[in-house]
């Protein structure tokens, strides 16, 4: 989505989806029944394990750990990109660049060789082999992309639009499959970001803050809050220095790390849920 500033406090307001439904409770289907209560939500605060270098320049919006690999989506009119990236250094290996009109967003693994990149309101899906980063198909969806991720099994893909609704999609032809609304106990939870997949449950970005939503799947309830907020203070700042988002998770050896747009480190974090 659009860069805005860590003094900047307003975001975007919520959009259609395919298939004719919209992302608010109106014609929802499989969506969280508002009468049921979420509990409230546990805060948590993460231990920094190790710190790597991260390219300033990667306005981050997908981030994905796969096969000792880090791949990472950038956005931006004009600078939007796949990247692979050497995890340890922060060396960019490879980079394939979108055209001018696509603003890159979130980013999943699809099996063992396929990349799906969303894009902002252009409503594309890019599809990539992983081995070569080349572009081997495309789908079209209605509405605004900002997240995107796997499930364990990789038989499911999770959306985000920036609203309070997260998708189910089926990868192989990307068709709706349920959603639901993300909630605390306070009610619905807005500008659900990037997404990961860890241990059973949706870790969230919630755009222009320093926290992660821990989500349960199968309620949509908000289980955990993460506090990222330290992380603030161990990273350079400059004038292009945007917000905390990008969560990648190494599930071999259940690493998790964690970023900001134009950060110049990645965080390899451990979470007591």
């Amino acid at each position: 989505m659009k860069r805005f500033f860590f003094s900047v406090f307003f975001g975007i307001a919520a959009v259609c989806w395919a298939c004719g439904s919209g992302t608010g409770a109106s014609g929802s289907t499989g969506g969280t029944k508002a009468a049921v209560s979420a509990p409230e939500p546990k805060r948590v605060v993460p231990r920094v394990v190790a710190e790597y270098p991260h390219d300033t320049r990667a306005y981050t919006q997908g981030l994905v750990w796969s096969d000792g690999v880090l791949f990472e989506s950038t956005g931006e009119y004009g600078s939007s990109s796949l990247r692979r990236v050497e995890p340890a250094s922060g060396r960019v290996v490879q980079s394939v660049p979108l055209a001018g009109r696509y603003f890159g967003e979130g980013l999943a693994c699809v099996g063992d060789s396929l990349l799906y990149q969303l894009t902002w309101r252009e409503q594309r899906c890019f599809v990539y082999d992983k081995r070569d980063l080349k572009q081997v198909g495309v789908f079209a969806y209605s509405g605004e992309g900002w997240g995107l991720t796997t499930n364990e099994t990789g038989d499911s893909l999770y959306l985000s639009d920036g609203s309070a609704w997260v998708r189910v999609l089926d990868p192989a032809d990307f068709t709706q499959r349920r959603r639901f609304e993300v909630r605390d106990h306070r009610g619905a939870v807005e500008e659900i970001n990037e997404l990961e997949w860890i241990g059973g449950r949706l870790w969230a970005n919630l755009y222009l803050t320093d926290r992660i939503a821990v989500i349960d799947p199968a309620t949509g309830f908000v289980t955990h809050y993460i506090d990222c907020s330290a992380l603030e203070t161990r990273i350079a700042h400059r004038r292009e220095t945007d917000v905390f988002n990008g969560i990648a998770h190494d599930r071999t050896t259940d690493r998790t790390f964690v970023t900001g747009k134009n950060w110049n480190k990645l965080f390899e974090i451990e979470v007591e849920l």
